[in-house]
Formats: structure tokens, sequence, C-alpha cells
């Protein structure tokens, strides 16, 4: 297969770009380097022997067209993605036009399949008694982000319908691992890492009881790659099913990390969702694919990853 993926040299798909290399496929990166860095993909270069090619280009940009036409992917996994604090403006500008402009492109290249990576924002803050979500549940986006990851679905159907162009979109639970970047309202898992690896005091944004279902990298990767021949025109929500509440993860990495056994506290910050599952069983049925590493292995995996690389 020859593959397109946007967004990769990001965190995510950086790592999709090694699976699919190591399958043996042709690999083309389009990314703008706004986010991800060309250090993601040193190991891809290394060893793929030429299948790696790498594009800096915005999606946004028209010469997209273009380049998806010289390259003539098979597959395109579209993975670029707005900033998770980005507002409304940013998201839909950065997103949802960079999203119809990969579309436009793969549709005059001939593309025959795109797969989306989304993420459980496009549920909004659901009520708890509906956990784990399946797919079938309402889409009530509460940020900017769950909006433009929502509009993005639904022009995936009108492709489809209209112009044939087949997809698969994932919506993918809270993804941690390595390469994964800290920060002001990032991923939880990787400030922990980080907080724990450099001694720092890690905080926990107000009462700790909010929960999320966490899934590994090489996890979601493995869905990813899965949805290139299979989960036609369906969208398939990618977790574990299981809730974790984020003071208990902070507890358990601690004692991996022999850190102090509280973390501090600091306000709740608004627009965070209370508690979240993605229900994973349409993934095991239309991808044959199950989360096969725990909580407990991931982020052991990640804190050795901190210690070999804290920089």
């Amino acid at each position: 297969m020859k593959a397109l993926v946007t967004g990769g040299a990001g965190f995510i798909g950086s790592h999709l770009a090694d699976r699919l290399l190591a399958e043996g496929h042709e690999v083309d990166v389009v990314d703008d380097l706004s986010t991800g860095s060309l250090a993601n993909l040193a190991d891809a270069r290394r060893v793929s022997g030429g299948g790696l090619t790498f594009h800096q280009m915005d999606t946004r940009d028209p010469a997209l067209v273009q380049l998806m036409r010289r390259c003539r992917p098979q597959v395109v996994f579209h993975l670029a993605a707005p900033k998770p604090a980005a507002g409304a403006v940013e998201s839909a500008e950065s997103h949802v036009v960079g999203s119809t402009r990969v579309l436009e492109a793969a549709r005059q290249a001939g593309v025959h399949k795109v797969v989306y990576s989304s993420g459980a924002a496009i549920y909004g803050n659901p009520d708890p008694s509906d956990l784990p979500l399946r797919e079938s549940h309402p889409q009530r986006p509460c940020t900017m982000v769950g909006v433009a990851q929502k509009a993005v679905t639904d022009y995936l159907y009108a492709y489809r319908e209209t112009y044939d162009l087949e997809f698969t979109a994932l919506a993918l639970a809270h993804v941690y691992g390595p390469r994964q970047k800290p920060g002001v309202g990032g991923p939880v898992v990787t400030t922990f890492a980080s907080d724990l690896v450099a001694g720092r005091p890690s905080v926990i944004h107000g009462t700790g009881g909010a929960t999320r279902d966490f899934l590994y990298v090489d996890d979601a990767v493995d869905a990813l790659a899965r949805a290139g021949t299979r989960g036609g025109g369906l969208l398939i929500n990618v977790g574990s099913g299981h809730e974790t509440a984020v003071r208990d993860l902070y507890r358990a990495m601690a004692a991996q990390a022999g850190g102090p056994a509280t973390a501090d506290r600091g306000p709740a910050r608004p627009g965070d969702i209370r508690r979240l599952a993605l229900d994973p069983g349409r993934a095991s049925i239309h991808l044959g694919w199950k989360p096969w590493t725990t909580l407990a292995e991931g982020t052991a995996s990640l804190l050795e990853w901190w210690r070999a690389d804290p920089a």
C-alpha cells in the first residue's frame, strides 16, 4: 500500500508512520511542523530504506491537491488536528478548512480511502450513566476542537455519498505514550511522567475525581492501521472502555516512579469533562481490534522513556 499521513511528524502520526513502514508500505508524510517535529521521524527515516518521504506543508495550502496527485496514495490517514486549547476561529481555520482541503485533494487524486482521527470531544460532556459511550450516543461537543472534529466527520459522510470516497472515522480515547509533549492544559499522563522524572510537583485540577479512558499509543496506532482496509463508512470508538480517575492515575504513577504520594491541587478548569469512557465493541467487530496494553504497563513504559531522555 502507498499511504499519506497528515500530521505525520506529530505524536501519533510518527508512530503510525513507523508502523506502516514496518509493514512494508510506502509512506508520504505531510506536516507543517507547527506542533510536530522531524525528530519524531528519526527512526522512520533511518530504517525506511527510501520508503518515507517528508513534505513540509500546511493542509490548508491549495498546493496539497498537486502534491497528492503526484504521490497518488491509496489511503490517506488524516491526523493533522487543531491544538487542544484552540479557539473557535483557529479550530475552524486549521481543521475544518484543512480537512476539506484534504478530502478534496483525495477526491481529485483518486484516493481510495481516508482514515480520520478525531477524539472523544465530539461527544461533549456525557451523563455518567451513559458510560462507556457507544457510537450511537448524541454528539454534543462543548469545546471548539470538538465542534471542528464533528464538522469534519459530517464532511466525510457527505464526500462518501457525493463522490464515493470511502472513509473510516476513529474517535480516539485519551492517547498517551513516548514523543507526546507535556504542558499546561496538555495530556495529563505525559505531564505527570515529566514532572515525576524531573522531581517537580504535579498539579491536579479540581478534586481529581474526573475520569478518563487512557489508551497507549501503540494500541491506537494498531486501530488506525487496521482501519486502512476495514470499517468503511463507520465512526468507530477506540478506547479501553474503562474509567480511571485522575487522582488514582497520579497515585499509581507516583508509586512507579518513587515520587510523592500526593500532588498539589489547583482550581478546576472551565469546560473540563467530568467522566469519560468509550465502548470498543464496534472496533472489535469491524476492525478486529482490542487494546492489549494495560495502564500500568503503558505508564511504566512512558516513565522509562522520560528517564532515558528527559529533554
